[in-house]
């Protein structure tokens, strides 16, 4: 499927500036700054499993089927439910704070949120 694969952050834009934002602490704005996190996707038809690894091996997961309310997790580690979207091959997602969108574009995952005026851009390249 078009997006299944890994990840790895390859380059950021605003993310000091959106991370204050949606209201993380200074501190872990600081040790997420250079994270070289990687994104494992796998999507069977509408159902994704959207992974995050951490350095230090923490991860994030979120399950959800495109159509269907689902329980997620923000990146400060908040519960919320959703129903994730596909609107012309982007996978977007109204999260508590921010707008995410994602999608394969030149074989790269390009993730875009926004949050009270403030662009955050993650492009990552394929490694698996």
């Amino acid at each position: 499927m078009a997006f299944t694969g890994k990840y790895e952050v390859e380059s950021e834009e605003n993310y000091d500036d959106f991370m204050k934002r949606i209201g993380l602490p200074s501190d872990v704005i600081e040790k997420g700054r250079n994270f070289k996190i990687v994104t494992e996707v796998v999507q069977n038809g509408e159902e994704f499993i959207w992974s995050q690894h951490y350095p230090g091996g923490q991860s994030m997961t979120n399950k959800f089927t495109i159509g269907k309310e689902a329980e997620m997790e923000t990146m400060s580690g908040k519960k919320f439910k959703a129903t994730v979207k596909m609107e012309n091959g982007k996978v977007v997602a109204d999260f508590p704070n921010y707008h995410h969108t994602a999608e394969i574009a030149g074989g790269k995952l390009l993730e875009i949120s926004v949050a009270a005026g403030v662009t955050y851009k993650r492009i990552s390249k394929k490694i698996a």
